[in-house]
């Protein structure tokens, strides 16, 4: 990308992880700025971080704007970082000062705390809901539904496998899903594995145009992907929901952590219970 647009740099002494997330979270306020973004993680030396900073002030020299979104918790390192052309944007040793007066405790500067293996039970508790997850994707296994905290139905391509995934990573919720079919909207019934754990159930639906759409993708020019066929599904979906009380939410519109996001309230799923759960297993 070239031009004159704003270029978004996110810093930091770890994966970038967190540094991307916020500081995407504040450009995309800005919706009429069209940001190139650079990611640069591991920073954790002064030599790297003069690199670094010489990069962000050839952006300047070139008549771009940076913006640097920082993590970088070092502060001689932080220091160097802010000393760039770079309009500096501290995520964390602003608020540091702040946190440690209100808790009255030093902060120990440690990097990667946010995404290192910090607390090795969280850690693992979420690869076995990974693992759950893949076990259970798309109706692939029924062993231990019992241990699901949750199963998520609906018609194919409806994101049922992608919001999975990021409840059992991000969250370390153990989810199953399965999808709707054709046999089941004409039996008007849930799958049989599912139909004892309705309480457990959420459902996604979507857009007919839009599920048309992802199906024209996947397999074109046929009856699966045709407006009709997806219409009917979602109709049938939608009575299905009704008619087992399953709370559901249309995904067509919706980014996977939004989506996760209003699964995770509506059905009061809460990630250090599940955690506790695991341990007590």
């Amino acid at each position: 990308m070239t031009g004159t647009c704003p270029v978004a740099f996110f810093l930091s002494d770890s994966t970038g992880i967190t540094a991307e997330t916020l500081g995407n979270t504040l450009i995309t306020q800005f919706p009429e700025q069209d940001f190139e973004r650079h990611t640069v993680p591991f920073i954790i030396t002064v030599e790297r971080a003069r690199q670094v900073a010489a990069r962000i002030d050839a952006v300047a020299a070139a008549g771009r704007m940076p913006v640097v979104f920082s993590t970088v918790v070092d502060p001689v390192i932080r220091d160097v970082l802010a000393g760039s052309q770079g309009f500096f944007v501290d995520l964390f040793g602003t608020h540091l000062p702040q946190l440690e007066a209100a808790l009255h405790a030093r902060a120990n500067l440690r990097p990667g705390r946010a995404h290192g293996l910090v607390d090795a039970t969280r850690y693992q508790s979420r690869m076995a809901a990974v693992e759950y997850a893949m076990e259970h994707d798309d109706g692939q296994s029924v062993r231990a539904l019992e241990r699901a905290d949750l199963i998520l139905i609906a018609p194919s391509r409806c994101g049922k496998t992608p919001t999975t995934m990021y409840l059992a990573l991000q969250h370390g919720i153990r989810v199953a899903n399965f999808p709707l079919v054709d046999e089941d909207f004409e039996r008007r019934a849930l799958p049989a594995p599912v139909a004892p754990h309705t309480g457990k159930c959420f459902g996604l639906t979507s857009q007919p145009l839009r599920l048309s759409q992802v199906r024209q993708e996947r397999r074109p020019a046929t009856v699966y992907a045709s407006l009709a066929q997806c219409s009917w599904e979602l109709r049938n979906a939608e009575e299905l929901y009704a008619l087992n009380s399953i709370p559901h939410v249309n995904s067509a519109s919706m980014s996977v952590e939004e989506i996760s996001a209003t699964i995770l309230e509506r059905m009061e799923l809460d990630e250090a219970d599940h955690e506790q759960a695991g341990r007590i297993r």
